[in-house]
């Protein structure tokens, strides 16, 4: 496979670099000196930025994009064999690697790789570990699977000692890096259209723990099922950490704000470490930050700058981010789009000021939907009024013969009051008409249900 080298900068073009990871990645080389360009399918926020730090993009997939001076060649999971530009690509002899297999390649080129795996929690807690190394000017280069207010994007260019990544296990993704550190913070079913079952991804993870080398660490929530299938016999490090399970570090005297928010103390075999505060909600992301404290303490980081970076964390988009209020209803938009993390944002909602909870769901993929279709709705009931929409496909074509309708009704099953609407507009009328002054809506979904929030705000 081709080594990036960034002693030799060459020409990269991206298939598809609209992407979060891949424009940060096509960011990422452009500043350390390579020449880049790329495609995708149409115009975005993310593609504007990109261009006005001088990379050329083009809209819309042709032979033709492949200039005569390009070296390499990158694409994302969703491009096929068919596809024009890998099809000239591969004709030309040229180099070609997954978004993945390059982000490991980077990897190679800074001292310290630190990648974070698991289901669940990936971005928030790559963005508390860059707060803690940020405040305490380490410089790292970060790329992260969401927009971090922090760095005005998804991705810092830094200095060559620390990158700091997120490592994602769809499609085994995360077996093309080269970490030094890693911390795993839960394994769950997901992305049951490539593995076969939670075995299968243990196995997945398993063989990312096995890429740390001797002398490298493996952090790991103890409070994960069957985790030591995964420490076992390593001959890396490994520190564990857990709420409820035994582990290295726990936290205790954990109480919240009125807004969620939790204080904590972190104990090292029963022995206080230190205490720290958020600014996120939810217990959840008291296990986030365990790990994200850990990782620190790995660097001998200065226990004040750990308490700043993590009480400086605000969020990252689309994670239980606060987006308005209209008509006395507090309106927050959150990514949760897996059982687990529905349950998660829903808990965490508990402790938000609020009378009622209206959560408006849009299920992510017909796959996902299917294997997990009880777990959703005993998931969703934590809320007060759950209403659905229509399930976003995303790269799916087989609706499996199942819909929101099976959803719904399985909630109202449960006992929890639920509606379904085909259409967005239907759902904003639903809730104009529904939704009390002190009450609290939540739109959820790794798909556009976004849209529903923002346009009762008027934006």
């Amino acid at each position: 496979m081709y080594q990036i080298d960034f002693h030799h900068p060459i020409s990269v073009h991206f298939i598809g670099i609209g992407g979060i990871s891949m424009s940060g990645l096509a960011e990422i080389l452009k500043k350390e000196g390579f020449s880049v360009s790329g495609s995708d399918a149409k115009e975005s926020p993310l593609t504007r930025a990109l261009e006005q730090k001088g990379i050329r993009v083009f809209y819309g997939q042709r032979a033709s994009n492949i200039l005569p001076d390009v070296s390499l060649v990158v694409y994302t999971a969703a491009v096929k064999g068919d596809n024009p530009e890998f099809m000239r690509a591969k004709e030309l002899g040229l180099p070609i690697m997954s978004r993945a297999e390059l982000l490991g390649q980077l990897m190679k080129n800074y001292k310290v790789p630190i990648a974070i795996a698991g289901t669940h929690g990936k971005t928030t807690t790559t963005s508390m570990i860059s707060h803690i190394f940020l405040e305490g000017g380490y410089d790292p280069t970060i790329s992260v699977g969401g927009i971090l207010p922090s760095i005005g994007g998804n991705v810092r260019v830094g200095g060559p000692e620390y990158f700091i990544t997120e490592a994602c296990e769809y499609t085994n993704s995360f077996l093309s890096f080269f970490p030094k550190v890693a911390l795993i913070l839960n394994m769950d079913a997901d992305h049951l259209d490539f593995f076969s079952d939670i075995d299968d991804i243990r196995r997945s993870f398993r063989k990312f723990a096995e890429l740390l080398p001797q002398d490298g660490t493996l952090i790991i929530n103890a409070d994960t099922p069957e985790y030591r299938m995964i420490t076992e016999n390593l001959p890396c490090r490994v520190v564990t950490y857990g709420l409820k399970e035994e582990a290295d570090y726990t936290a205790a005297d954990i109480t919240y704000d009125k807004y969620g928010h939790a204080s904590f103390t972190v104990m090292c075999h029963g022995k206080k470490t230190g205490s720290f505060y958020l600014k996120v909600p939810g217990i959840h992301n008291v296990s986030n930050a365990l790990g994200a404290v850990i990782t620190a303490y790995l660097f001998d980081i200065p226990q004040e700058v750990v308490v700043k970076g993590l009480g400086s964390f605000t969020g990252t988009d689309r994670r239980f981010q606060y987006k308005g209020e209209v008509g006395g209803v507090a309106v927050i938009d959150d990514y949760a789009h897996h059982p687990t993390e529905i349950a998660a944002t829903l808990n965490a909602a508990a402790n938000y000021p609020h009378k009622n909870v209206w959560c408006v769901f849009q299920p992510h993929t017909y796959t996902r939907t299917k294997a997990l279709l009880p777990d959703f709705a005993k998931a969703l009931t934590l809320a007060d009024h759950v209403v659905l929409a229509d399930i976003y496909a995303a790269r799916e074509k087989d609706t499996l013969g199942i819909s929101s309708e099976n959803l719904r009704d399985e909630i109202v099953k449960l006992g929890t009051p639920c509606e379904y609407f085909p259409t967005f507009d239907e759902i904003e009328n639903y809730l104009l008409q529904n939704c009390q002054p002190g009450d609290l809506l939540i739109t959820m979904g790794a798909g556009d249900v976004v849209n529903i929030g923002e346009h009762l705000l008027g934006k």
